[in-house]
This record gives structure tokens, C-alpha cells and sequence, in this order.
């Protein structure tokens, strides 16, 4: 993890992810709690990139409680690639976030966001090629 952090072709990523994962360290494979690993204690602890300090799985809950726009907006990207079956562009921010603002009229329900994602346009007018269903 040290090289990771100090490559800076792999620290740009890093750095947003992995104080949230650390944040789980206590959680293993399967999600059951522990408090070793190895006979070493866990080591729960991580800076977010914006200094957020983490401190298990408690304070990464309350960050999310604090940044549930960002939550939900991260969910929509990913269902939204999902369904229309191919990564997003630039040129899809503006219905990820419009999907996501809507949603925020309805505390950023999960079915908010996925009927969002169901009636936009992207969705909808997402037709494959008559070749490519034969």
C-alpha cells in the first residue's frame, strides 16, 4: 500500500478510495467483525483526499450521512452504466446530475434514483443495432 502512495500514477486513485476502505479494515472477506489480522492489531484509520480523518466504520458512515449528494450521484453513474450498457461520458453528467437533484426531493430514495435512470432519455432511447441482436 506504502508504493501506492507514493506513486503518483497510482496515488491520484488511491487517495480517494482507499482511507474508505481502511475505514472497513475491521470487516473481513465474508463481513464478519474482527479486531486481527494475522495476530496484528487493525488498523481502521485514514485521511480522506480532503482531510477528513476516518476512524472505522462509524465515521465513514457519518461522512456518507454528510455527503449523501455525492452518494447518490456516484449510485447513479453506476446504474446508469449499467443500463445502458456502456461507460459514461462527459456529455452524461448533466442527466447523472439531474437524476440525482431530482432524486433529492425524495432523500435520494434508491427508487428514486433508479426510476430516474429508467425514464431518461438515455435509457429509453438506448436501441442497439439490428446487427448486433442477430
Amino acid at each position: 500500500m506504502e508504493a501506492h502512495r507514493i506513486n503518483p500514477t497510482c496515488v491520484s486513485c488511491h487517495q480517494i478510495f482507499e482511507p474508505m476502505g481502511l475505514a472497513m479494515e475491521n470487516f473481513d472477506a465474508v463481513g464478519a467483525w474482527r479486531t486481527l489480522d494475522a495476530g496484528q492489531s487493525i488498523d481502521a484509520t485514514g485521511v480522506t483526499n480532503d482531510g477528513t480523518p476516518l476512524e472505522g466504520v462509524a465515521s465513514l458512515r457519518e461522512l456518507v450521512l454528510h455527503n449523501g449528494d455525492l452518494l447518490a450521484q456516484s449510485v447513479t453513474e453506476k446504474l446508469l452504466t449499467y443500463a445502458i450498457g456502456r461507460g459514461l461520458e462527459y456529455e452524461d453528467m448533466p442527466l447523472v446530475r439531474s437524476i440525482t437533484r431530482n432524486a433529492a426531493e425524495d432523500d435520494y430514495r434508491f427508487s428514486s434514483l433508479l426510476v430516474g435512470v429508467i425514464e431518461s432519455p438515455a435509457f429509453t432511447m438506448n436501441v442497439t443495432s439490428v446487427a448486433s441482436q442477430e
